[in-house]
């Protein structure tokens, strides 16, 4: 091998690499360039990846011009049409454009020194930009193999015209050898074999920053559920604790800390984490012997009600199954059951006093009517006694009556029977009721002051009821006041609701007793039964209404009870 083909041999390896250039810069300028646009503002993959393609295979495309040359002095050497090609297919068309005026320009510059439009066309590959701008849109939708395909092909003809059109213009001024033709196949072939390792340089990199992209939006992801995964739990009312699987605490969420710190106020919020959880829950007093039964006996779940100090806690566990390389653990839920065991237990006291209820509510039922028969003899003793006798007489049959309202009441409200309600008036009911109570004040030297609503719309209830809660009231008033005494019933209209007031001027009740009046068999009144008032909250609850009373005393008594009618 003489020296010239040596020189000839170091420059198409020096053009060789030149036009690889892009494989190896594309890349760097990629990952610089991203990076640069985005901290000016520019987002997106297509801008950094425009700007490193146009950048690297300009950089290609002036060194393989500045370094051009000639095999034999007959094939010439245009390695840039590989990066031109790619640039062209894997770029947008203005980036194409660039790199095309880019390429016309610096062949137009050796046009002026060496006059050849030939040359200009065939050299630069001229002919196959129109093919390519039009390929460019389905080339980017290709597989890999695909955009393989159509470059080799591209890269096949072009290459194949700028070596192979200098042996056939000049056919009759050169001898044609083998090795003419094995040479233009050569390049021919180097043409495409750089066209694709740029190719395969892009695709690569593109391929990674797309994965790259998907594992940062299921990182991103990961984190959001995570992150919603702990306000889930943070939201719970039940105490939630995670442990691995020799029993260290690893999360809890805040119900868990805000309980573990009133056990231990002056314990500091996070101290919690890395602390055994069987010991911390010795403690603080837990039975914590069946944790470990639980676990050893690989139960999916189970509970215990554990009681602390005057509290009652329902200590759940239950198994975390884990697969390598995630660890097996335990998630511990502690629930605060104190007033459900609480309510538990006034639900069974509740349905003890039911039966109780029940059962005398037969026994008081058995007993009125021996007492009917022994106020029936009374009376009948008392027409054949002296006169002098009918004192005593008069009191033996109030206190029978009095024995027998209290049964009536009693059987009033142990019955419990269900209320059958129908559309009806309030006023029309108080108007039916004032004749009576008139009547009663009368004989008491009382007065009445009646102050209706006649606004006040029909709505569902128990008449029968009603009127006995109006009587009963107003005689729980009449009672209270000595005679000159002011009975005040009236009415008015809230807003969804209808208010009935009964006022009196007695002495009013002692602000001690107030929160008495509505328990059974209590009473302020000599002679009272002390169910009256528990009846009357019987049947307002009944109507899905409220009763409250307020007393001043030396001024007197109002109670007030409101129904809704929406």
């Amino acid at each position: 091998m003489g020296r010239e083909d040596v020189s000839d041999m170091n420059e198409i390896l020096l053009l060789l690499l030149i036009a690889s250039l892009p494989a190896l810069v594309y890349p760097l300028l990629y990952e610089l360039g991203g990076e640069l646009l985005r901290r000016i503002g520019i987002h997106g993959e297509t801008a950094h990846h425009s700007a490193a393609l146009v950048v690297s295979c300009s950089i290609s495309l002036l060194l393989c011009f500045a370094f051009r040359t000639e095999v034999y002095g007959v094939i010439s050497f245009n390695f840039g049409m590989a990066p031109l090609f790619v640039g062209i297919l894997c770029g947008t068309v203005w980036d194409g454009a660039i790199l095309a005026i880019l390429q016309l320009l610096l062949y137009g510059w050796s046009f002026i020194e060496t006059p050849s439009v030939t040359c200009l066309i065939l050299d630069t590959g001229l002919l196959l930009y129109p093919l390519l701008f039009l390929s460019s849109s389905k080339f980017k939708v290709y597989a890999r193999s695909g955009k393989y395909a159509l470059l080799s092909l591209f890269l096949l003809v072009g290459g194949s015209i700028s070596t192979f059109w200098p042996l056939l213009i000049r056919k009759n001024s050169i001898k044609w050898e083998t090795y003419l033709l094995l040479t233009a196949f050569l390049i021919t072939i180097f043409i495409m074999i750089i066209g694709l390792s740029v190719l395969y340089s892009i695709e690569s990199l593109k391929e990674k920053d797309k994965l790259r992209q998907q594992i940062q939006t299921m990182s991103d992801r990961c984190v959001q559920r995570t992150e919603r995964f702990q306000q889930l739990m943070d939201a719970l009312p039940i105490s939630i604790v995670l442990t691995d699987s020799q029993g260290t605490i690893y999360h809890m969420n805040r119900a868990c800390q805000a309980l573990f710190m009133s056990f231990s106020p002056a314990v500091e919020e996070g101290s919690f984490i890395g602390r055994n959880l069987e010991i911390l829950l010795k403690s603080y007093h837990f039975e914590t012997d069946f944790l470990q039964k639980n676990l050893q006996e690989s139960l999916t779940s189970a509970g215990k009600l554990t009681p602390y100090e005057e509290r009652v806690f329902y200590v759940n566990t239950c198994r975390i199954e884990g697969k390598p390389p995630l660890e097996e653990g335990v998630m511990v839920t502690i629930q605060d059951m104190t007033e459900l065991e609480s309510f538990r237990s006034e639900l069974n006291n509740l349905d003890r006093l039911n039966l109780v209820g029940q059962m005398a509510a037969g026994i008081t039922h058995e007993i009125r009517n021996p007492m009917a028969v022994v106020r029936g003899f009374l009376q009948l003793m008392r027409e054949k006694s002296p006169s002098t006798l009918d004192h005593y007489y008069r009191i033996v049959m109030e206190e029978l009556d009095r024995a027998n309202g209290i049964i009536s009441d009693f059987l009033s409200l142990a019955q419990n029977r269900p209320v059958y309600k129908e559309t009806a008036s309030l006023q029309k009911i108080i108007h039916e009721l004032i004749p009576l109570v008139q009547a009663d004040a009368n004989l008491r030297g009382q007065s009445i002051e009646v102050d209706i609503e006649e606004q006040v719309p029909e709505f569902e209830m128990n008449a029968r009821e009603i009127k006995q809660l109006i009587l009963n009231l107003c005689r729980n008033a009449m009672e209270a006041m000595e005679d000159h005494g002011q009975l005040r019933l009236r009415t008015s209209l809230l807003s969804g609701a209808v208010q009935l007031e009964v006022a009196d001027t007695g002495p009013g009740i002692p602000e001690a007793k107030l929160d008495k009046l509505f328990q059974p068999f209590y009473t302020t009144k000599a002679k009272g039964t002390g169910l009256g008032l528990v009846l009357c909250r019987s049947i307002v609850e009944r109507h899905n209404g409220q009763i409250s009373v307020r007393s001043e005393e030396g001024t007197g008594t109002t109670f007030l009870v409101v129904f809704p009618i929406s």
